[in-house]
């Protein structure tokens, strides 16, 4: 049987461009994901870029650790972090072998699997809640720093795999700041999101946490 077009898988070339031809081209693709407990599909509709050691919002930008290992590479890779002592976020892996960036999946729709979804979202009002923000696309995915490093392309056994879905016309792609980062980096414009989609996040700009005395 052929796949119909939004069926077809991605690959892995696809991610091997620089994140800000990656980011917005990611609008309106599915990410599958795959687990013993069942599948979720999830149409991508909010994105940000970070571009490693040249943007100082990057988790990379004073250079290779532990913890963002994953960003330089390969592409295709699924990078995950813990922030705020309690929340997880995903991020997709793009360019150039060595080159550190990446994609956080801020927000998207669930196409699939919306019931188990709504089990690890209970507080969720409704569906278009459900993965409406980085940690609640996490959360709903089931995904912790167990997946950092889970490949996209790696077969069957795979947590993860991404189709090509309904790629966003360029004049339905919405950008602006990204949300919470601040310093130099606070006004690149590298967040994209589909146009008038319910399921993207309210924006919130950088605000500096205070020091407890």
């Amino acid at each position: 049987m052929i796949a119909s077009p939004d069926r077809t898988p991605l690959s892995r070339d696809f991610f091997d461009r620089p994140v800000l031809e990656v980011a917005p081209d990611l609008l309106g693709r599915i990410l599958v994901r795959h687990s013993d407990d069942g599948q979720i599909e999830l149409r991508l509709t909010e994105v940000e870029a970070y571009a490693g050691e040249v943007d100082p919002g990057s988790h990379a930008y004073r250079g290779r650790t532990p913890r963002n290992d994953v960003m330089f590479g390969p592409p295709g890779h699924v990078y995950v972090y813990f922030t705020y002592g309690m929340w997880h976020c995903m991020n997709l892996v793009c360019g150039p072998e060595g080159m550190a960036s990446a994609v956080l999946l801020r927000a998207g729709e669930i196409t699939a699997g919306a019931e188990l979804a709504r089990k690890r979202r209970l507080s969720a009002r409704n569906e278009k809640e459900l993965a409406k923000g980085p940690a609640r696309l996490a959360t709903a995915l089931d995904v912790d720093r167990s997946l950092d490093g889970a490949d996209l392309f790696g077969g069957p056994d795979s947590p993860f795999s991404i189709l090509a879905g309904t790629p966003v016309d360029a004049d339905q792609v919405s950008e602006g700041p990204r949300t919470g980062v601040g310093g130099e980096g606070a006004g690149h414009p590298w967040r994209f999101w589909t146009a008038n989609d319910p399921t993207v996040s309210p924006y919130r700009a950088h605000a500096p946490r205070r020091r407890r005395t």
